[in-house]
C-alpha cells in the first residue's frame, strides 16, 4: 500500500483487516500492538510467524522497518537492513498518534487505560521514560514475586533483599513520576474543548509523590507482605478531568467525556508537533461512527495538515461533509485495493 501524504481512507465491512492495518504500522513504529496483544495474539491462527515491512520517509531520508513476529521466539526488527536488538532503537523514526473507538472511553474506563495512554504516547517521545518504565515495571514484578515467595516459605533473607528492590523501586519510579507529571502538564496547556463556554482541565493524580515514595514504601510493607503484591507506586497513577471545576468521570455526561477524550488527542497531536518537530501520522480507527456530526467536523477540522489514515464501513460521511479525500483503499476479506477517487 502506497499512502498519500495527505488524507487516506480505508474502507469497507466490518472484520474484514481494516484495522489490521494500522495496528501493522503501529506494530512496526513501536514494537508493540495499540491493543496490547501480544505477538501470538497478531499472527494468523495457522501460521507461526509473519512479516511486517514499512517504508518511512522522513527529513529527506528513506528508512525500511522489518519485523518478523514468531509465536514462540522473540520478535526480530531490522532498520534499512541492520538487525537491531532493543526495540527502543525503533523510537524516533514513525511517530503515530492512534485514535480508536476504546480511547473514547478513556474518561469513564479504569486507571489502567489513562495509564496506557500516557505511557503509549510518552514512550514514543522519551526514549529514557521508556527506560526507565521497563525497568520499573521489572523490579515491581521480581518484587511481587519475592513478597509471594516470603508469604509461602517465610524465609527472613527475603525481607532483607526487598530493601535493595525498593531502593530500584524508587530510583526508577520517581523518573516515571516526574516524566509523567511533565507531560500531563504539557497536554494541559494544549488542550481546547470544543464547548465555547467549557474549560476542560487535566489533572496528574499520582498514587504517591516523589517525595515520599521512598518513606511510604516502609509505610505499607506490611500491607504488601499480607496481600503479597506492591500496593503503592506509579504503577496506581492515574488522571482527573474537569469541565469547569466538574469531575467528567463521576458527572460528566458521555457526550462530554466523548469530547475531553477528543480534546485530549488533539491535544496530544499538538504536543507531538512541538517535542519532535515534525508532524505525526494520525491514525483515526472507525471513530467517526461513534461520534455526532458537530463532534465529527470538530476532530476533521482540526486535522490540518497532517498524514492521516482513516479507517471506516462506508464513505458517505465524508460526502455529506464534503471532506477532502486524497486516496482511498478498499478491503475486503483481508485483499486491499486502491480506488480511484474524483
Amino acid at each position: 500500500m502506497n499512502f498519500d501524504e495527505k488524507i487516506n481512507i480505508i474502507y469497507g465491512d466490518n472484520a474484514q483487516g481494516k484495522t489490521n492495518i494500522l495496528e501493522s504500522m503501529y506494530v512496526c513504529a513501536t514494537s508493540k500492538s495499540h491493543r496490547g496483544s501480544k505477538d501470538r495474539e497478531i499472527i494468523r491462527f495457522d501460521n507461526d510467524e509473519s512479516h511486517i515491512k514499512v517504508n518511512v520517509k522522513k527529513n529527506d531520508m528513506n528508512y525500511r522497518i522489518d519485523m518478523h513476529l514468531k509465536k514462540n521466539k522473540p520478535k526480530g526488527i531490522a532498520v534499512n537492513g541492520i538487525p537491531i536488538k532493543r526495540a527502543v532503537e525503533l523510537f524516533g523514526i514513525l511517530n503515530i498518534v492512534f485514535f480508536s473507538p476504546e480511547d473514547l472511553n478513556i474518561i469513564k474506563n479504569g486507571p489502567s487505560e489513562r495509564r496506557r495512554f500516557i505511557d503509549m504516547e510518552l514512550s514514543q517521545l522519551d526514549k529514557i521514560y521508556l527506560d526507565c518504565l521497563i525497568n520499573y515495571n521489572k523490579v515491581v514484578n521480581q518484587r511481587n514475586s519475592l513478597l509471594k515467595e516470603y508469604a509461602f516459605s517465610g524465609r527472613e533473607d527475603i525481607i532483607s533483599s526487598l530493601d535493595i528492590w525498593d531502593m530500584q523501586l524508587v530510583k526508577y519510579g520517581n523518573d516515571v513520576i516526574k516524566s509523567r507529571e511533565k507531560f500531563v502538564k504539557e497536554i494541559n496547556d494544549l488542550v481546547k474543548f470544543s464547548g465555547d463556554r467549557e474549560q476542560l482541565e487535566i489533572i496528574y493524580e499520582p498514587c504517591v509523590k516523589e517525595q515520599d515514595f521512598e518513606s511510604e514504601l516502609v509505610r505499607v510493607r506490611d500491607r504488601d507482605l499480607k496481600f503479597k503484591c506492591t500496593n503503592i507506586g506509579p504503577h496506581k497513577d492515574d488522571m482527573c478531568f474537569l469541565i469547569n471545576g466538574m469531575d467528567v468521570r463521576k458527572y460528566g455526561s458521555q457526550g462530554q467525556q466523548r469530547t475531553a477524550a477528543l480534546s485530549l488527542k488533539l491535544a496530544e497531536i499538538e504536543l507531538v508537533k512541538q517535542i519532535i518537530h515534525d508532524t505525526p501520522v494520525l491514525f483515526l480507527d472507525d471513530v467517526l461512527s461513534e461520534l455526532d456530526s458537530r463532534r465529527q467536523n470538530f476532530l476533521l477540522d482540526s486535522i490540518g495538515n497532517i498524514q492521516t489514515m482513516i479507517t471506516c464501513t462506508g464513505l458517505d460521511e465524508f460526502i455529506n461533509n464534503r471532506f477532502s479525500i486524497n486516496k482511498i483503499f478498499k478491503v475486503v476479506n483481508g485483499t486491499v485495493s486502491s480506488m480511484e477517487h474524483r
